[in-house]
C-alpha cells in the first residue's frame, strides 16, 4: 500500500453550490475543483463543514456531494475530507461508512451541539462510535467551540485518544485559543498528529506555534495569496508573511462589520472565481447587493505584495 502523504498546507473548506432555487448544484463541481487547483493552488478539501452548510443539509445530499468531490477531485486533489458530524450519532455513522466506501482521504466530527457532551468521557465516547464505522480511514476531531458551544479543551480531550480511536489523525482547531492549540503540539510531537488550524484572520500565530496547515474558506478565494504566506514563514521572511496576514485581516475586519457569514462567503466566491455559488439555504438569507459591491470595492483595491 502507497504510504499516506501527511496533510497539510492549505484546506479549503468548500462550499455547497446550489441553484437559485435552493437545490445542490452538482454539475459546477468540476469547475470548482478545477478552479482551486489552477487558480489558487489548493489541492486540499473539507467538504459539507461549516462553509458547506453540511448540518443544513439532508443526509441524501451530503451523500451525494461527498461523491461528486471525490469523483470530480480524481488524480487533481490530494486529499479529501469528508465531515459526517451530525446531532444524530446513527446517520453520522451512516456518513462515515459512506465515506469510507467511496474512498475519502479523512473523516471529521463536529460536536454535537443540542444534546452536547459536557465532558472527555462523553465526547470521547461519541466520537469512537463514529470512527469504528470507518476503520481504516483517518479521524479528525472538528473543535469549534464558537459554534457548538462545546468547550471541552482540546489538550485534554487528547490524552490517551489513540488508545480509543486507532485512526484518530489530528484535529481541525477553529477557536483562538492559541495556548490551548500550543498546548496540543507541544504534547503530541511524537505522535505525529496534524493541527489544522480553522481561524484564517490568525493562521500566521498558529503557524507559529507549529499548526501544520489550516482548513478555512477564505482559501477558496485568497489561496493563492495565502499560500505566498506560507512560503514567505517557510523561509522565513516574516515580514512578508506577515503583509500577507495583515492584508487578509484588513479585508475580512471590513466585510465582518458589514455582517460576513456563509451567505456572504458564497457571494465572494461568486464574483472572485465566476462560479455561480447560489444562494444559501434558509434560515440563512443570501447576501445583498450592496455587500457584494463593497466587498468586491474593498478586495479589488488590496495591492498584495506579489503585485497582484
Amino acid at each position: 500500500m502507497t504510504p499516506r502523504k501527511k496533510l497539510q498546507g492549505l484546506v479549503a473548506a468548500t462550499i455547497t453550490p446550489m441553484t437559485p432555487d435552493g437545490q445542490i448544484n452538482l454539475p459546477v463541481i468540476g469547475q470548482y475543483v478545477d478552479y482551486l487547483v489552477n487558480e489558487q493552488n489548493v489541492k486540499n478539501v473539507f467538504v459539507n463543514g461549516t462553509t458547506g452548510e453540511g448540518l443544513s443539509l439532508s443526509i441524501q445530499e451530503r451523500r451525494q456531494l461527498a461523491e461528486e468531490w471525490m469523483c470530480q477531485g480524481k488524480d487533481k486533489l490530494d486529499h479529501v475530507i469528508i465531515h459526517v458530524g451530525a446531532l444524530s450519532l446513527p446517520e453520522s455513522q451512516e456518513l462515515a461508512r459512506h465515506a469510507a466506501a467511496i474512498g475519502a482521504g479523512g473523516i471529521a466530527v463536529i460536536a454535537p451541539f443540542f444534546f452536547k457532551p459536557t465532558n472527555k468521557d462523553e465526547l470521547v465516547c461519541l466520537l469512537q462510535k463514529v470512527a469504528s464505522e470507518a476503520p481504516d480511514v483517518p479521524f479528525y476531531y472538528y473543535h469549534i467551540p464558537p459554534l457548538t458551544g462545546v468547550k471541552i479543551r482540546v489538550e485534554e480531550l487528547l490524552e490517551g485518544i489513540k488508545e480509543r480511536i486507532p485512526t484518530f489523525q489530528g484535529v481541525k482547531f477553529s477557536d483562538t485559543d492559541l495556548l490551548d492549540l500550543a498546548q496540543c503540539i507541544h504534547k503530541n510531537e511524537a505522535q505525529q498528529l496534524e493541527f489544522l488550524y480553522g481561524v484564517d484572520e490568525q493562521l500566521l500565530g498558529a503557524l507559529a506555534v507549529g499548526a501544520n496547515g489550516a482548513v478555512g474558506s477564505t482559501y477558496n478565494y485568497l489561496g493563492r495569496q495565502t499560500n505566498l504566506m506560507l512560503e514567505a514563514f517557510a523561509k522565513p521572511d516574516l515580514a512578508l508573511a506577515q503583509k500577507y496576514q495583515f492584508l487578509t485581516g484588513e479585508f475580512l475586519n471590513f466585510v465582518i462589520k458589514l455582517g460576513f457569514g456563509v451567505a456572504q462567503t458564497k457571494a465572494v466566491m461568486t464574483f472572485v472565481s465566476g462560479i455561480p455559488m447560489g444562494p444559501p439555504r434558509l434560515p440563512l438569507l443570501g447576501a445583498s447587493e450592496e455587500f457584494i459591491a463593497k466587498a468586491k470595492a474593498k478586495l479589488d483595491s488590496i495591492v498584495w505584495p506579489d503585485g497582484d
